[in-house]
């Protein structure tokens, strides 16, 4: 009986071995094959469906067969959860990981009597952005605290890039913000602010353009939204 039991023992170490090396194998397959389309797998898990992972990428999240032989890019939606969007779910949770993560690092005007929290991925040249930043003190005076993440629109080692970079560089960010969205020129500066990483943060989240909105519940909504619709948005 000792023998039987030690046999089953080692037998189960043996088989728990083989399924955790296979996991890792299967991992590695994927991440292999996504490199092949650009994509960069952060994290791969089990989806809500049998058979399918869940694959967060710098890119946004997509599916894969276990092999990653299948690849879709689309949305996974829950049917007998009234059409539940899976997918949003996990983009919702990368949002408010990567938000947390650059707290830091953020540009930030506060409201006084602080309600709600937005984070707005922004660039120093779109005219939406600037109408955003144009009515901030009504933002701030209905309680929205606003904290802003770079997202230069034209890209890493773009001209787009260098001028947020030297607002995020400025002594007074605030008012090299304000400069900035006034199309005045901000002295050239480099530092270590992390613009590089927001811009990645901001593909990976699904941002498309600017402005884009993301709410402490990681719902991401594009473009600008007057003080006055985004309170009663907040107030839902």
């Amino acid at each position: 009986m000792k023998k039987l039991i030690t046999f089953l023992s080692a037998a189960s170490i043996l088989l728990a071995s083989s399924s955790a090396f296979s996991a890792a194998d299967s991992n590695a397959a994927i991440k292999s094959k996504l490199l092949n389309l650009g994509l960069e797998a952060s994290k791969i898990i089990d989806s809500p469906m049998p058979g399918l992972k869940e694959v967060t990428t710098n890119r946004g999240i997509f599916y894969t067969s276990a092999d990653g032989q299948f690849f879709i890019a689309g949305r996974l939606f829950d049917i007998n959860n009234g059409m539940k969007n899976l997918t949003e779910n996990a983009m919702n949770e990368l949002r408010i990981n990567g938000v947390e993560s650059f707290k830091d690092s953020m540009i930030v005007y506060p409201a006084k009597n602080e309600k709600y929290k937005i984070t707005v991925f922004t660039d120093t040249t779109c005219g939406y952005c600037r109408k955003l930043h144009g009515q901030m003190s009504e933002y701030n005076d209905l309680g929205i605290t606003v904290q802003y993440l770079a997202f230069p629109r034209g890209g890493l080692n773009s001209r787009s890039f260098y001028d947020i970079q030297s607002v995020w560089c400025a002594d007074d960010q605030q008012k090299a913000m304000t400069a900035s969205k006034n199309g005045e020129s901000v002295k050239p500066a480099n530092c270590s602010a992390p613009i590089s990483a927001h811009y990645e943060l901001g593909q990976a989240a699904g941002v498309n353009g600017t402005p884009a909105i993301v709410l402490d519940d990681g719902t991401m909504i594009p473009g600008y939204k007057p003080p006055s619709d985004l309170i009663q948005l907040l107030a839902q």
